[in-house]
């Protein structure tokens, strides 16, 4: 049965896609319709640029370029041809269409080709153009192309869709001191009068938004990777980090790289390997075949690096790995699947780190990292499902965030749990020997993982992949005497009122004072019963999802808190921390402060570092956004009195950092104030706490925030810091926790301006420290700005951008005057973009949640 609708769902898009294709296109729209995508995938092929860009050292100069545009064509009828170019007129230089100059056409954001210049066959377009700077991320001394979802267009006349692949030739001209990367191998350097020319050899198929090069004064390390000589461009510029990092990034890629070529078959598909580590990325990292890009600051390390840290790095360079075959060499169809190479990288980086440690190790990474970021968008009304529906890919940006990379490798792992290990692999590996160097759906991988398992994954599918939420996963038990009699385990949707259950595999575990009774539990459907309890002793309590596996809102039993210590498993204690403060927030009997103080008990505690990382930072959460700020105020004095005790209790150096993290987060006191004072103007750390550079410059903003005439205190600290990429960071940020309300105000009124806002990851956060509840009084009337330009935001910045500038706004605000501004404006545009909209529900949840919570 399922079969025949799997048939059916083939048929219809596969006449959607026809109908699509056959259509004259009736009109030229702004970036790239799903209609014109498909028309031009049934049109073009063998589709190559060449490219020639001419880089000067002044970022305010801009850069020249010649392009040679190549491909077969289709010419069905007198259809003008749309090539990608989302620049001003005045930047389309020249056009020559088959050895015919012709004059250039950009309208709404495409060059124009007249059919009558194009033939069936092979044809050449040669451009003459400068350059967009919008994803160039042009800095002082370097640069580096971005162009993932759909940037390309906004450097250089193409077809910005990922289903059309082609080969990229290039050709940089730039300071003679400069180096660069690109995804070929250099053939070629050429140095002439104080400019140096590099040619690259033409690089494997390639979606436009994989293409891409970084060019700048670099240092460059070289080691070898699979025999072959593998260079990193960096800037950092402290030698004890480049020293502790160097040989960890080189073997973290090597294993990564091992183990994915052993679990899908096939050897690493690019013809070459390179990085280069970029100060202040707006992602953690980028995967362009042979120049992966990674946020510097995420690759080196000092010696005092934390778990966390490190986790963070064998992840990103795992994920990054990862894509070469998810994303990279099998690539999705429409951006609508997107989360499909998100899926892949951090599942498989999951996998791959996993397979060097103890699974214990790896389950607690696992939960730790992913559901508690899932959560902070699936618990929201704003909530969307993984996979959405997307009309033009100029709006592929806004389905990036936690959903795709946190609760998709949550589904893929209960779907690899319901098909069976090996029957999953076999499936995988079909799907990516099937679709090597070319495009797929979903659909199409589903289509396949359906011959390896004789379960429905069509309804499996709708509800995990297709609908957003999370259930409410509750339990009613019944006793005999002092036996279980029945234990009946029931499940509904958190928001709404469809019938709908989630089918998933999580354990049940039963305290005793001298044991644990465990039961593995495969719940499908709205209630059932477990049998397997039936006939137990009464337990002292139960904790739901014991082993951290299942997704929803676990019930929790309130004895849970006064019988604690006798859950010994770092799993069992993350999953309880995880499933407290979800029930918290949904108004359970556990209260917002009785959990903050069940967590300030546990600091001391807590030895296990991923978990010590999860309650300080949920007690901070609770101390900022939940609790009233009278209450905050009595309250500072015991939080920060039980996290310097437990300063002094925890022995690890690690915890240590955490907890002395925790307390830098949430002092108010004056005592607290010059403790702090001392110690950064000292720069000596409290004993047995490692503090780098970088640790006392986030010292001196906390101190800023609470100091009514900070400049001289940050002027200092400035004047400290001695890498230039980190000076430009931090005055930026400085800005924004200015003790001064006007340059506050001058700071926030520049961000309307784009240039203004080319450091992203500065800006965002900047604009954190603009809006610290220390501030919030002084910086509520930002927020009707901060959502009135958010579409502008949207289409100029980045893909995570608008998230991180709407969660860096609104995040910790608990004041009804800015949740009036938020309905006010929702109002006001009844019609706004639903993913936008989306978006705002999903930042300002705690904003909501405060109302009822804040008593």
């Amino acid at each position: 049965m399922k079969k025949v609708r799997l048939l059916a769902l083939f048929l219809v898009v596969f006449n959607s896609g026809y109908h699509a294709q056959t259509k004259s296109l009736s009109k030229i729209e702004s970036g790239v319709s799903y209609e014109l995508a498909q028309f031009r995938k049934s049109t073009l092929s063998e589709i190559k640029y060449e490219l020639s860009l001419k880089i000067p050292e002044s970022k305010s100069e801009r850069i020249s370029g010649t392009e040679v545009l190549t491909f077969n064509y289709k010419k069905k009828d007198e259809t003008s041809l749309l090539i990608d170019f989302k620049e001003d007129p005045a930047s389309l230089l020249s056009v020559s269409v088959n050895g015919h100059t012709i004059k250039p056409v950009l309208e709404n954001e495409h060059v124009v080709i007249d059919a009558k210049y194009l033939k069936s066959g092979s044809n050449q377009i040669n451009f003459n153009f400068l350059a967009g700077n919008g994803a160039l991320n042009r800095r002082d001394g370097y640069l580096y192309a971005l162009f993932v979802p759909d940037r390309a267009r906004t450097m250089f006349p193409c077809f910005d869709q990922p289903n059309l692949k082609a080969n990229y030739s290039l050709t940089l001209t730039m300071p003679e001191k400069w180096s660069a990367i690109s995804n070929g191998k250099l053939e070629d350097t050429f140095v002439q009068q104080g400019q140096k020319t590099l040619r690259f050899n033409q690089s494997d198929l390639l979606p436009t938004y994989l293409f891409s090069f970084a060019a700048g004064d670099f240092k460059n390390h070289t080691e070898k990777i699979s025999q072959q000589d593998s260079r990193i461009l960096y800037r950092e510029t402290d030698s004890a980090k480049i020293k502790n990092s160097m040989d960890s990034i080189f073997t973290l890629y090597r294993n990564s790289l091992a183990y994915y070529e052993r679990w899908t078959g096939i050897k690493h598909p690019f013809q070459k390997h390179g990085m280069a580590a970029i100060p202040d990325f707006q992602f953690g990292g980028m995967e362009h075949p042979g120049a992966i890009l990674f946020q510097n600051s995420t690759l080196f390390l000092d010696k005092n690096a934390t778990q966390n840290q490190l986790n963070n790095r064998s992840n990103l360079i795992a994920h990054e790995v990862a894509h070469l075959w998810f994303g990279d060499m099998v690539t999705m169809d429409w951006f609508n699947d997107v989360w499909m190479k998100e899926v892949f990288a951090n599942f498989m980086a999951d996998k791959s780190t996993g397979a060097s440690s103890d699974k214990s190790i790896y389950d607690l990474k696992f939960l730790t990292t992913h559901f508690p970021a899932a959560y902070s968008v699936d618990r929201t009304l704003g909530a969307n499902p993984i996979r959405q529906v997307l009309d033009n890919l100029q709006n592929a940006g806004m389905m990036y965030g936690p959903i795709i990379y946190n609760k998709a490798p949550i589904m893929m792992r209960q779907l690899e749990l319901l098909i069976g290990e090996e029957d999953f692999r076999k499936g995988v590996n079909e799907y990516l020997a099937k679709y090597a160097y070319n495009n797929a759906s979903w659909p199409d991988l589903i289509t396949i993982l359906d011959n390896h398992t004789p379960k429905d994954l069509q309804s499996w599918n709708k509800v995990w992949v297709n609908d957003p939420g999370r259930p409410v996963i509750d339990y009613d038990i019944k006793y005999k005497g002092n036996t279980i009699e029945r234990f009946t385990i029931s499940q509904k949707p958190e928001y709404g009122k469809e019938q709908k259950s989630w089918p998933q595999e999580f354990e049940i575990s039963l305290f005793y004072t001298d044991r644990i009774e465990k039961v593995n539990v495969k719940l499908d459907g709205k209630q059932q019963d477990v049998s397997e309890l039936k006939g137990k002793i009464r337990p002292l309590f139960i904790l739901q999802n014991s082993s951290g596996i299942g997704y929803g809102v676990f019930k929790t039993d309130k004895t849970l808190l006064s019988n604690f210590s006798l859950v010994k498993d770092p799993i069992n204690r993350a999953s309880a921390y995880i499933s407290l403060y979800e029930n918290m927030l949904n108004g359970s009997e556990v209260k917002a402060q009785e959990l903050l103080y069940f967590f300030a008990e546990q600091l001391p505690k807590e030895t296990t570092e991923l978990n010590l990382r999860l309650i300080t930072g949920y007690s901070s959460s609770i101390y900022w956004n939940f609790l009233p700020e009278s209450s905050r105020l009595k309250e500072s004095g015991n939080m920060e009195d039980k996290l310097w005790k437990a300063l002094q209790v925890q022995t690890a150096k690690n915890n240590k950092k955490i907890v002395f993290d925790g307390y830098q987060s949430i002092f108010q006191s004056q005592q607290a104030y010059d403790n702090l004072y001392t110690i950064w103007k000292s720069q000596i750390p409290p004993q047995g706490v490692s503090l780098n550079d970088e640790d006392f410059t986030n010292l001196a903003l906390a101190l800023s925030l609470r100091n009514s005439n900070n400049n001289d205190l940050l002027q200092e600290q400035l004047g400290r810091i001695k890498n230039p990429d980190r000076v430009n960071r931090f005055k930026i940020i400085m800005q924004a926790a200015s003790s001064d309300q006007k340059v506050r105000d001058d700071f926030f009124n520049g961000l309307t301006q784009k240039q203004n806002r080319s450091n992203e990851s500065a800006v965002g956060s900047a604009v954190s420290y603009l809006h610290h509840p220390l501030r919030q009084q002084t910086s509520v009337h930002y927020l009707s700005k901060t959502l009135d330009i958010l579409q502008e935001i949207q289409k100029t910045g980045d893909i995570f951008f608008p998230d991180n500038w709407l969660r860096s706004t609104f995040s910790s605000y608990q004041d009804p005057k800015a949740l009036d501004v938020v309905n006010q404006f929702l109002l006001k545009n009844p019609n706004y973009n639903a993913i936008l909209k989306n978006k705002i529900l999903q930042a300002t949840d705690n904003l909501r949640r405060a109302q009822k919570l804040v008593k």
